[in-house]
Order: structure tokens, then sequence, then C-alpha cells
């Protein structure tokens, strides 16, 4: 009845204007309460709210017995249910965007990082995680020779110290890339390459780490096999990575290729979720610094990042530039807590450590990538070019063949017609072959 009453009153303003107005301050708390109450349902939904999904992924891994297949069986599924999302624009330090999934067991402790950062060495002749293919295939992207669609600029940003741009782009299968370019002023590229490898100190600044391991290791080109576990906020599961990642170094520029990788050693568990699409590949190299005097000071990081952890896109892309800029400039103040540490004489890490064992490269053998790459662009122009005519010749033949067939027949205009009829439909089958 106080409801009824307060509505009758509403309706008993002089102007429509009023009405309008009472009403709109009558309707707003109930739509906000209603709002309220679906994310609060959506965030504490019960258990068996997710039990079909879960049935799902356990007979998607379970169908495969080999670790290879099992990867693809589940990486197809998240693919299929969630499509794509995206995380972060640094190596692996935003991690607040959030999935429609419950987490039971939130983690209360500190992160914590295995102090053995060597577990196994990858044994001799087996076939390497990260190979020349990924280093040509980033090479590409660095100089904008892949293939792909245009980037869109997100956003410039900056700080005394820092100076930030962000692009994306859609792909018309798989998640959205991002791209980002960082210069860090009064630094130098080890500095920084030694930073983001250093999985014993980056707790210290990337409090979204639960555990760090290097699964594998060479000694030879510094590849590493690295198991990470992700936190993720208490209403989402966390998230699990097993990737591969080496370094090459041309001059004082170093390509640092990660990406996902199979390892059968590591078992995939519901609980923290695997990440199996997984790219975050930078270069790191001196530029001039913002000071305008000329000197090389300061350091770039080109990083390219693309992840599927199965979250919608809309949702992934929203929470990206919302809450992009606020994360990575929390990123300025852990290099420079790095660097004092670093310089105070404190013992190299053995993560840092292997950041320093590189595949040494020149530049002809970088410029050879291009080559490739500019030569394959010029043979799909070609290809494309050709394939007008080679469809008009065996139309036009067709076509002449039907001429010549019904002039030979005498039987009307209706067999004339069926003939060319049938010469236009083989005409169109051969145009879109």
């Amino acid at each position: 009845m106080v409801l009824v009453s307060v509505f009758l009153e509403i309706l008993r303003k002089p102007t429509i204007g009023d009405v309008l107005k009472e009403l709109m301050i009558f309707i707003a708390p109930l739509w906000i309460a209603v709002i309220v109450g679906v994310l609060v349902g959506w965030a504490w939904k019960p258990k068996w709210a997710n039990i079909g999904r879960e049935m799902m992924i356990d007979c998607a891994v379970s169908k495969d017995s080999t670790p290879a297949s099992s990867d693809s069986s589940s990486t197809s599924f998240n693919l299929i249910s969630s499509l794509n999302s995206i995380k972060f624009l640094l190596p692996s330090c935003i991690s607040w965007i959030t999935d429609d999934e419950a987490q039971s067991d939130p983690f209360s402790l500190l992160p914590t990082v295995d102090s053995n950062c060597s577990s196994s060495q990858i044994p001799k002749g087996k076939t390497s995680f990260v190979t020349n293919e990924d280093l040509e295939h980033f090479v590409n992207l660095v100089e904008e020779k892949d293939g792909g669609p245009a980037w869109i600029h997100m956003m410039d940003c900056s700080t005394p110290t820092m100076f930030y741009q962000a692009w994306q782009r859609d792909l018309e299968a798989g998640p959205t890339e991002y791209r980002s370019r960082t210069v860090f002023e009064d630094t130098t590229p080890e500095m920084v390459r030694d930073f983001f490898w250093d999985d014993e100190f980056r707790p210290k600044w990337d409090n979204m780490l639960v555990s760090a391991a290097t699964m594998e290791e060479c000694p030879t080109t510094g590849t590493m096999v690295v198991h990470w576990v992700r936190k993720f906020p208490f209403f989402c599961s966390d998230r699990e990575y097993v990737f591969g990642r080496r370094i090459w170094e041309s001059g004082r520029a170093y390509y640092c290729v990660t990406k996902g990788v199979p390892y059968a050693s590591v078992p995939r568990k519901n609980k923290p979720r695997r990440v199996d699409l997984y790219y975050s590949s930078w270069l790191i190299r001196a530029v001039e610094s913002r000071k305008g005097d000329g000197q090389l000071t300061a350091c770039e990081v080109l990083l390219f990042h693309h992840e599927d952890m199965g979250i919608p896109w809309k949702i992934a892309k929203v929470g990206v530039r919302q809450g992009m800029w606020g994360t990575v400039k929390k990123i300025d103040p852990g290099l420079r807590a790095y660097q004092k540490e670093r310089t105070s004489g404190n013992t190299l890490s053995h993560c840092a450590f292997m950041a320093q064992i590189n595949s040494k490269i020149s530049a002809d053998y970088l410029r050879s990538f291009e080559s490739k790459s500019n030569d394959s662009s010029e043979l799909e122009t070609h290809n494309s070019s050709e394939k007008p005519s080679g469809k008009n010749i065996p139309k036009l033949l067709v076509v002449g063949g039907a001429i010549a067939l019904a002039c030979s027949f005498d039987r009307g205009l209706l067999t004339k017609a069926v003939i060319f009829g049938v010469a236009r439909r083989f005409a169109n089958i051969g145009k879109r072959l």
C-alpha cells in the first residue's frame, strides 16, 4: 500500500515534467537493487551451476590418451565456450579481469616462489620448446609484416620516468591481440631483461603471482620451461600457465619470446584452470632519452601479447581498457627497486642468471626474415592478380563449347536454353574453384 500511495502522489504532480522526474527518482533505486542482486547472485552462484561445464571439460580431457591430444581438446573447448580474452599489456602483470567461475578456496597466503629455479636440464637432441621459427614470427610482428590487420590505437600515458602507448586488433579467429610500447628512463636493456625474467624478485612487485617454478632449462640456449600460478579475485578461479621462454641477442637488442607449450609432467587439474593459448613476447633495446640530450640512457620495450583465459571478448576488452594504465604504471616502481637491489651487490638469482644466456644473432640474420616476408607478400599479390584470368579461360571455353553444341542441334529454343543453362552452371562452378 505504501508504494501505491507514493505512486499516486507522483501522478498528482502539476506538470508532465515533474511526473517523469519523480518517476525516475522512484524507479532508479529499484533498478539499482535489481542490478546489485544479479551481480551478487552471479558472483556467489552455487557449485552445482558449474557441474555441467566441468563434466564437459573432464570429457574433453579424457577422450584422448596422449598429453598433446589432451591439451588440444581442452584448448578447443575453451575457445568454443568462452571465445577469447586478454589480461595484460606488459609481461604477466595484469591479472585482474574476471570470468564466470567461482573460486571455492581463495588463496590467503602470500605469494611463494620456488627458490630452486632450476629443476632439470633439457636433454640434448630434444626439440626445443621455443625455436627460430618463433623468432621469425616475432620479428615480423615487430616490423608489422605478419600479414595481420592494422593496429588500433588505445592510449598514451606517462609518468616522469616512464612513457606508455598501447594498441589492439581483433582477428577473424582467436583472441584479441595487444601491442604496447614502453620507454623506461635511466636504465639499461640488460637491467630490464633481467627484471622481467627474475621470477624470484617478481612477487615483490607483482602481487598476483602465487607460485613460480622452472621445470626445465637449457644451459646452452637459455631456454626455460616455467610453471606459474596467478591469483585472481575471490570470485574467480586462479590461472595456471606452462610456457617456454628464450632470448635472442642482436647487439644490445634482446628478443624475448614466451609462449604456452604442452608439458606432460604438469598434470592438468580443474583448479587452477590451465591457460593453453598464451603468447607474450617483447623486444628490449636502448633508445634516446626524452630529456633531449641525445644519449641512449632510456630503454624501450615493445610487447606483443594475446591469450585465452576463458573470458568473453566484451568483458575482457572493457576490463583491459579501464584498468590497463592503473596496473602498468605500478611496474616502474618495481623496476627502480630492482635496480637498487642489483646495485647494492646482492647475489644474482638463478633466473636472472639464465636471462643472460642468450642465442647470438646478427643483423643480417634478422634482415633475412624481413626479405622472406617481402617475398611471400609479393607472391600472394602476384597470385591474386592472376586469379581472374585463370577463372575466365575455363568460363570462355565452356560458353564457347555450349554455343557450338547449340548450333549443331536443331531442336528449337528449348534445347538451346537447356544447353546454355547447363553451361552457365558449370561456368559458375569453375568461378568458385
